[in-house]
């Protein structure tokens, strides 16, 4: 005879609804540890070398800005914030600040713009399109010094090539070199024409990646070359822009090479990191007050990234 056995309710009570289960935590696996131990075999150099040679010198940096040191001094005093004080309340702040925006606005307009035109016209099915692709990515590669001096050659108003076909044509050269308005303006256009080719080689990529059956099916609508590249593909090059957008203005910001060889005095292009420049290597030596500037153009890219990242990024269409 089998007796079957009542089952014994449960005296735990019942947990109240809508409250999630404590889950019992999980140990690490053999696996788990071993693929944390590789990460940190990969990333560990990696992190090293970035907290050495980048938050290092930062920090340092922001430290030698509360410094009143001569460079080369084997000793210095403490200021505080005296260096930034002197910085924006100095005739030259206004200058400086007022040459870097304009320089980074008008090569970041400029290049992107040139390169979006110039990546359209790369885009066709001709022939020859691949030369002229390496020929526009070239300058890009080339060194900011050997681009400084030929540009320097062309602009000279004595003997430059530029001065030769004015002459030629009965007119006089204007002094790039000597004018700080048309040397900022000389210095515009060379960093213009060496950096559109970035610009129109990431575009020419974005713009071979838009889905043709979008494209396609708008060209059945009836929507014409232009009103397809305004309504479809500007939209669609969003995170290409965005991207180009970031790269663009921080390189700007910190663009030095060519203004070193083209205008050493800094006559009319003096941006911040040249200003910085000036003042640590030039005749003042003054190295805490040019750490002082290094910091508010590390400060303005920080919170220029920042800004980007918060709202620009929501106009991006990600597809």
């Amino acid at each position: 005879m089998t007796r079957q056995l009542a089952s014994t309710p449960s005296t735990r009570p019942p947990d109240p609804p809508g409250r999630p289960l404590k889950q019992r935590p999980r140990r690490w696996s053999g696996r788990s540890r071993r693929d944390f131990f590789v990460f940190l075999a990969l990333a560990l150099p990696n992190l090293v070398l970035i907290a050495v040679f980048t938050y290092r010198p930062l920090i340092s940096n922001i430290y030698y800005s509360t410094l009143d040191w001569t460079l080369g001094s084997a000793s210095a005093t403490v200021v505080g914030l005296d260096n930034y004080v002197t910085f924006f309340s100095s005739d030259d702040a206004s200058k400086v600040l007022g040459t870097t925006a304009v320089f980074t606005l008008v090569t970041v307009g400029g290049s992107m713009f040139l390169g979006l035109l110039i990546a359209l016209a790369l885009n066709a099915t001709v022939r020859g399109t691949t030369f002229a692709r390496s020929a526009v990515f070239a300058p890009y590669v080339l060194s900011g010094v050997g681009v400084g001096l030929v540009w320097l050659f062309i602009f000279d108003p004595g003997y430059g090539v530029l001065a030769w076909v004015l002459r030629g044509i009965g007119q006089q050269s204007p002094q790039w070199i000597n004018d700080p308005q048309l040397s900022l303006v000389m210095v515009i256009l060379v960093y213009v024409w060496k950096n559109l080719g970035y610009c129109a080689v990431v575009y020419l990529a974005g713009l071979q990646s838009l889905p043709q059956d979008v494209m396609e099916a708008a060209a059945l609508d009836g929507a014409n070359g232009f009103r397809r590249f305004l309504s479809m593909s500007i939209p669609l090059l969003s995170p290409t822009t965005f991207f180009l957008l970031i790269t663009s203005l921080l390189s700007s910001l910190q663009a030095f090479d060519l203004i070193r060889i083209m205008t050493p005095l800094g006559t009319g292009t003096s941006t911040l990191i040249y200003e910085a420049y000036l003042q640590a290597f030039g005749a003042f030596n003054r190295a805490g007050y040019s750490a002082s500037i290094s910091v508010i153009l590390f400060a303005i890219l920080l919170v220029i990234t920042l800004l980007q990242v918060r709202f620009v990024e929501r106009k991006v269409h990600y597809s």
